[in-house]
């Protein structure tokens, strides 16, 4: 089958997905010796736009795992914002340590339905957005070296392809409810209203923290208030230059804390391309 461009189509609010979306993006892109084209859909005004594929591209397509799914304020947006057109896609999602349950699965359901063909998929560990401690360094060498995999296994596959497969068959149940959070009781815990405080003795009011807000919720005028949404991806909390952005929630400190109690061993990164 004929590859004219690949495309590397993401959402990354700390740099990880971004990261192991490009990389297989653009080993894909060397070996099909075709152009390679960034769609990066982090910021609000990218989701503004509507974005459209052909059956000679193959579109990488990436999002971290949010409750054991796809972030649920993205899902409209990754469901209506993006048309297939018989493309070839490759699903990745990256996950903190814990679980990607059923994240990759409802993101191959998501792309089929938008019209692209997906034809193999991962799920790779990364570091938790929450914790400098939780899959601290992934992706690691490990990790990029089963990326690698999973890139030989598509330019395999490609090559030999006649005609359009099956969908890649992953883990995981597409309408599954999220993952529940669990504080250190074990019990379950509710912080959705949690939002980033911050610390006025290092905070420079420079303005890094609202530019690049996924919701667009951080007021540019007084970078302290967060009128809008908050998805605890801690985009503003790894990107101060100062370190002036943190939580204190209760419920959701217990539930860091959970995990990096109970979920410290090595999570698997996993491919699929059957």
């Amino acid at each position: 089958m004929e590859i004219k461009t690949v495309y590397a189509v993401y959402f990354s609010a700390t740099g990880n997905t971004r990261k192991v979306v490009t990389t297989l993006a653009n080993a894909l892109a060397e070996s099909f010796e075709v152009p390679l084209e960034l769609v990066d859909f982090t910021r609000p005004y990218a989701r503004e736009e509507s974005y459209s594929f052909t059956d000679k591209d193959l579109v990488v397509f990436g999002t971290p795992t949010y409750a054991g799914k796809v972030p649920n304020k993205l899902l409209d947006f990754v469901k209506t914002g993006f048309a297939g057109n018989g493309a070839l896609a490759v699903p990745v999602v990256t996950f903190g340590n814990r679980s990607f349950d059923n994240s990759l699965a409802e993101l191959c359901a998501c792309l089929e339905a938008d019209g692209f063909h997906t034809i193999a998929g991962g799920a790779f560990a990364c570091q938790h957005a929450f914790s400098d401690t939780l899959a601290a360094g992934r992706p690691d060498s490990e990790d990029l070296s089963i990326l690698a995999k999973l890139g030989s296994a598509v330019v395999g596959k490609v090559g030999k392809m006649t005609e359009i497969p099956a969908p890649v068959q992953v883990e995981g149940d597409a309408d599954a409810p999220y993952y529940v959070p669990k504080g250190l009781d074990g019990q379950s815990v509710k912080f959705l209203k949690a939002k980033p405080r911050t610390d006025l003795e290092k905070c420079t009011g420079c303005g890094v923290c609202a530019s690049l807000c996924p919701m667009g919720s951080i007021d540019p005028a007084n970078t302290a208030e967060v009128p809008g949404i908050c998805i605890k991806c801690h985009s503003c909390v790894r990107n101060c230059p100062e370190g002036a952005k943190y939580f204190d929630d209760e419920a959701f400190l217990s539930h860091k804390a959970m995990l990096e109690r109970d979920f410290m061993r090595r999570a698997e990164t996993k491919i699929f391309t059957e």
